[in-house]
């Protein structure tokens, strides 16, 4: 925050937080918090919300998230389709297994969370590095979740090449096979090569010329759509960091004809 307090950058459209890292935040940390989001359109996405868990949703979170957003005029809620608890805390997004019966349970779920939150909801496309129980395809999962739910995507186009290598299959051919319309944003972000044939989602590390590319297929197929560039370590100086915030907006612009800030973040 320190960098970005002394010297706003105008290229940045909007901010993404994990609300369990803040709700709580009280003090000079949280005034600082404050003034970054009268400043800034805040994005929150969650760790914690467990969708695909078998235990009971977390009632009392999402209430007091639901105060959270409106405090801070938060439009958008995102969560990963994951699950990262079951009677205890799990620390690690694990994948849903792929069948119909996850679908229907999951689905319900999110049900809940947007007639809790009265706000639509956006779901990501996690990376995994194991399918156990797998009975579809992860994108004919996914895409089934998104219809019952009737829920919105946050696209990661680093998740869709990591796997796309991981699971072996064609990483253009899957992202536009999902629904365009549903896109509400998109993530964008660095992962570390373990082997030839094993990538890891880090976000510790620069983007590939591949994942662009791949970002550059994401606009062509659902328009220009908010894009948050995502680094959690191995942070390198502010001006590095905005360097590929220029090149998103350089991928932008060249998808867009008019002079709206496109990367600017809306209400839907």
């Amino acid at each position: 925050m320190g960098s970005l307090a002394e010297q706003p950058a105008n290229q940045i459209g909007f901010m993404e937080i994990a609300p369990e890292n803040w709700m709580r935040v009280g003090g000079s940390l949280g005034k600082q918090f404050r003034k970054f989001t009268e400043q800034y359109p805040f994005i929150c996405h969650g760790l914690s919300l467990s969708i695909g868990s078998p235990a009971p949703l977390d009632v009392d979170f999402l209430k007091e998230l639901k105060i959270f957003l409106k405090t801070h005029d938060i439009k958008f809620y995102s969560e990963h389709l994951s699950y990262c608890s079951d009677e205890g805390h799990l620390y690690d997004l694990m994948p849903i297994p792929f069948t119909e019966e996850a679908v229907h349970h999951v689905a319900s779920r999110i049900k809940q969370v947007q007639d809790i939150l009265e706000q639509r909801i956006t779901m990501e496309n996690i990376s995994y590095y194991a399918a156990p129980g797998q009975e579809m395809k992860e994108i004919d999962f996914i895409n089934a979740v998104l219809k019952e739910a009737d829920c919105d995507l946050l696209m990661d186009v680093n998740n869709i090449y990591v796997n796309s290598i991981n699971h072996r299959y064609n990483a253009e051919g899957y992202l536009r096979g999902l629904p365009a319309e549903r896109v509400s944003y998109i993530h964008i972000a660095g992962h570390f090569d373990e082997a030839e044939d094993l990538r890891v989602d880090t976000h510790g590390a620069d983007i590939i010329d591949p994942v662009w590319a791949l970002l550059d297929t994401a606009y062509d197929h659902c328009g220009v759509v908010p894009t948050l560039l995502e680094r959690d370590f191995n942070i390198p100086p502010l001006a590095e960091l905005l360097g590929e915030v220029d090149t998103i907006i350089r991928y932008q612009q060249k998808w867009t004809t008019d002079d709206v800030n496109e990367h600017q973040l809306t209400q839907r």
